[in-house]
């Protein structure tokens, strides 16, 4: 079983700072356990903000995850630190998640 369907099946539980500043959730494509990354950082206003990129920090469009959920609803889960729905939503689509860090 690829890293992938692992994760599919045992959703990890994320452990996230309370009230934390920035997020990172790291995930695993679908297609050949490639690792990519949604980065949430909080802006001036004390909103989250998404943003996504891959192992060589190049930045990838968010259409490309395929998740059921938009961006808006990622970062306003993000913002009332519900971070299960987070999950469920990146999980929507075409990558699991594997892991958490935050400050």
């Amino acid at each position: 079983m690829n890293k992938f369907a692992t994760l599919r099946t045992n959703v990890p539980v994320l452990q996230v700072k309370q009230g934390a500043r920035e997020v990172i959730i790291k995930v695993v494509s679908s297609m050949c356990d490639n690792v990519h990354f949604f980065h949430f950082k909080k802006n001036a206003e004390g909103d989250f903000k998404l943003s996504t990129y891959n192992s060589h920090n190049i930045r990838m469009a968010f259409s490309n995850y395929q998740t059921k959920v938009t961006r808006q609803d990622l970062e306003w889960d993000a913002d009332d630190e519900n971070w299960s729905a987070v999950v469920n939503g990146i999980n929507s689509g075409v990558q699991a998640v594997e892991s958490a860090r935050s400050r």
